[in-house]
């Protein structure tokens, strides 16, 4: 069965969750939908590229504070959701154009460190701006009303604009890993050197990447702020940035729907043991642990393996029988 195939099953389920009451909320699943953008666009930078990054955080409520401030005045206005969302969505990028352009030039742990380092700047600045409201951040975002025609303060309308604006990032995605220039970023990955002596620039394809992923985990940004109408300081925080990364591994680095999954666990486990306070951090470390010690291909990638091993068996041609030896004539 197809990527696409299964997407579109994915989408027809979650098609029919407002339309059966009491079956899941879907606040909840609108927060699955906007993390596990936000964790796609992680691994298109750790999956797809190979680069570790501790500043999606930046990203993420970047594009969080700009469409929140942007809904908050103009709101009102017919165009106010689609101009606050693509421009939360550009400010994001901008953000990561400016990390990205001065961490691209190291490799390793001298490259994460210094997303780490910009990415403190960001929740400096976010705590002392004004606009952002501090450390109350932004609160009382308006959905407002789409294009003038859909009331986005109906959570039936929200969930299926959501969804909408889900698929859309979920097929972009794809769309960016199976392109020619995805294929050029997974040779970048795999072999730097080869792909140089191929005449690929790779720090230019690396900071393209670095943007593009910047601007989609802006996009999970935007959509979380319309959804919950709420921007805090923990949106920009390193610990979103460690989660986003906790997401991928339990999902499967370098596959599509593996930060789906990593995303709607982590997300889950929050929500259903948020009784337990603190300790759901020690649950979701311990399955963590588990994940890396007995399934370092996250859930996802163990699954692909599973299948892979099996078609190739399938494959395996039979040997043939032994016949005995034939009797010499006397």
């Amino acid at each position: 069965m197809s990527n696409k195939t299964l997407f579109a099953a994915l989408v027809a389920l979650l098609v029919l969750v407002p339309l059966v009451p009491g079956l899941i909320y879907p606040i909840f699943v609108m927060k699955v939908m906007a993390y596990g953008l936000f964790a796609c666009a992680f691994n298109l930078l750790l999956g797809f590229t190979g680069l570790v990054s501790f500043a999606h955080a930046a990203f993420l409520g970047t594009a969080g504070y700009v469409t929140g401030a942007l809904m908050i005045r103009f709101g009102a206005h017919p165009l106010g959701v689609p101009a606050a969302f693509a421009a939360g969505v550009a400010a994001a990028a901008l953000v990561g154009f400016a990390i990205g352009g001065l961490a691209i030039r190291r490799r390793g742990i001298y490259f994460a460190m210094i997303t780490l380092a910009l990415s403190q700047i960001v929740y400096f600045l976010a705590v002392q701006f004004r606009w952002t409201g501090g450390e109350d951040g932004l609160q009382g975002i308006p959905r407002g009303t789409l294009l003038g025609l859909v009331d986005l303060s109906s959570d039936t309308a929200m969930y299926y604009v959501a969804l909408a604006l889900f698929a859309a990032g979920f097929l972009f995605i794809d769309r960016v890993v199976h392109s020619p220039f995805g294929q050029i970023l997974q040779a970048v990955r795999d072999n730097e050197a080869r792909a140089v002596s191929l005449g690929y620039d790779a720090a230019r394809f690396q900071l393209l990447a670095f943007v593009l992923s910047a601007a989609l985990a802006g996009y999970a940004g935007a959509l979380k702020a319309l959804v919950f109408g709420l921007v805090s300081l923990n949106d920009v925080s390193l610990h979103t940035s460690t989660e986003v990364v906790l997401m991928t591994l339990l999902g499967g680095v370098g596959t599509l729907f593996g930060p789906l999954v990593g995303a709607a666990l982590v997300v889950g486990l929050q929500n259903y043991l948020a009784t337990i306070g603190d300790l759901v951090t020690v649950v979701i470390g311990l399955i963590f642990i588990l994940c890396v010690s007995f399934f370092r291909r996250g859930v996802v990638g163990e699954w692909l393996h599973w299948r892979h091993r099996r078609a190739a068996r399938a494959a395996r041609p039979l040997p043939e029988p032994e016949h005995p030896p034939v009797a010499e004539a006397a």
